[in-house]
């Protein structure tokens, strides 16, 4: 492996070489998951996406989720919207709140996200995207940074004259899910535009990359082939923290950890209802973990009658009765 010590600096954070990220996904990224991923070597953790305009109104929901972990540094609070003032305003009480960082979501492909004219719906008006950003900027002094996708179809890929205009507002980093929104998650990601963007010698900021990113192989592939200064893991690290841990060796030692054993996913996902239970309550956190649920079990030959049950289990008595059995199969099959 050749010499590759290139650190990523955002502001005034600094990251440790190769760094691997924990992207923000609703419904997933709550200070209880992200402090689960972070002990497993996630070298920055973000915030589930909130709406700037329900931080205004300050609704509890959303200061629920600027709530971080006590060692949680860095923290990047991500917000969503379409008004420049009322987006500013965000992210001025996100940083009174305690954010290190602010992250301006302006590639979420979903529906109930672009109908409102936030997230990825602002690749078609690049205009007021750059009014956002730059208000944001001239609101806080920490660290802002974008996430973002290729552009909004194959017909109006922007993210090429994009980026040098976010620098210019000053943003501090630039995350690129290398899709068109069009894509949603179908198809490949195209990563041929890192190389593009890294080739730029007038773009100077971190570029992360993220898309496809599900395995330690691939994320030496996108620091070595593709030259980003990060890599954001999303939909790979549900369930799975697993992978910061595998990737930091890998990149780090060139060594391939073993898969964790049931034993090793009992314990953590028992951990993880556990602790949400303590913060959210018994019903909302079993509610939350059916997201959780199949992914921690995935790939274990002959569990799926359990899998299923976790996803039909209603109380917690009934869930640990199932991580019993789940227990007992681990014993049998060693």
């Amino acid at each position: 492996m050749q010499n590759y010590s290139k650190t990523m600096q955002i502001g005034k954070y600094e990251l440790e070489k190769f760094p691997v990220i924990l992207a923000p996904m609703d419904g997933i990224t709550d200070k209880i998951y992200r402090k689960i991923c972070k002990e497993m070597g996630a070298s920055l953790t973000y915030s589930e996406f909130i709406s700037a305009d329900s931080i205004v109104r300050e609704a509890k929901r959303s200061f629920d989720k600027i709530s971080k972990n006590d060692d949680e540094h860095p923290f990047v609070v991500q917000i969503f919207g379409n008004n420049p003032i009322i987006m500013g305003e965000a992210a001025s009480i996100v940083e009174c709140a305690g954010a290190d960082i602010i992250d301006l979501n302006f590639g979420c492909p979903m529906k109930k996200i672009v109908s409102k004219g936030a997230g990825a719906a602002l690749l078609k008006n690049p205009q007021l995207m750059i009014d956002i950003t730059k208000n944001v900027v001239n609101k806080v002094s920490i660290p802002v940074t974008v996430k973002t996708r290729l552009g909004w179809d194959e017909s109006d890929i922007i993210i090429e004259k994009l980026v040098p205009r976010l620098q210019d507002c000053g943003i501090a980093a630039l995350t690129l899910h290398a899709r068109t929104r069009k894509q949603l998650f179908a198809g490949e990601a195209d990563w041929s535009y890192f190389l593009k963007l890294k080739s730029n010698s007038s773009i100077k900021i971190p570029i992360i990359g993220n898309g496809d990113i599900d395995s330690p192989q691939k994320a030496k592939d996108a620091f070595y082939a593709y030259n980003v200064d990060g890599v954001m893991i999303g939909r790979a690290a549900i369930g799975n923290p697993w992978i910061f841990k595998n990737c930091y060796s890998f990149l780090n030692n060139d060594l391939l950890l073993p898969p964790p054993t049931i034993d090793d996913r009992l314990s953590v996902c028992k951990r993880h209802l556990d602790e949400l239970v303590m913060l959210k309550g018994e019903r909302i956190a079993i509610i939350e973990m059916r997201k959780f649920f199949k992914s921690y079990f995935k790939g274990i030959p002959n569990i799926k009658q359990y899998r299923l049950a976790l996803l039909n289990s209603t109380n917690l008595n009934e869930i640990y009765d199932i991580f019993e059995s789940i227990s007992r199969f681990a014993i049998n099959h060693n």
